[in-house]
């Protein structure tokens, strides 16, 4: 399986459940792995077959700064549901890191693996 990736993704998001959190905005990073076939871009080197990376990442930009959810496990799963949606990839693996949300850490988040829903008659 061919994989696109996307690697420390910095996006800012009013995120979290304290009073606090809900005042300010933090930044967030983002990791993602996107199933892919890249052998008709390899061939056809042209952009338009690609899973375009850039494409992804706007778009996950845009859709986390205009969020509110209070847990990095909700909108985890609403990013992962936007890229095989949006992107038509079968399957994601996202990684949704918090820095500096716990002492003592360097970050704390989420790891999660989706499936787009089988296609069956």
């Amino acid at each position: 399986m061919d994989k696109v990736f996307i690697e420390g993704l910095e996006i800012e998001a009013l995120i979290g459940i304290y009073d606090w959190e809900r005042r300010i905005r933090q930044t967030l990073r983002f990791d993602l792995e996107m199933a892919f076939d890249n052998r008709v871009p390899a061939a056809s080197d042209d952009i338009a077959d690609t899973l375009d990376y850039k494409a992804v990442s706007k778009r996950l930009a845009e859709y986390v700064q205009q969020s509110g959810f209070g847990l990095v496990e909700t909108l985890a799963e609403r990013c992962a549901a936007l890229v095989i949606e949006e992107f038509g990839v079968q399957w994601v693996r996202l990684k949704l890191s918090k820095p500096g949300a716990v002492r003592g850490a360097q970050a704390v988040g989420v790891i999660i693996e989706r499936s787009a829903p089988s296609k069956e008659s």
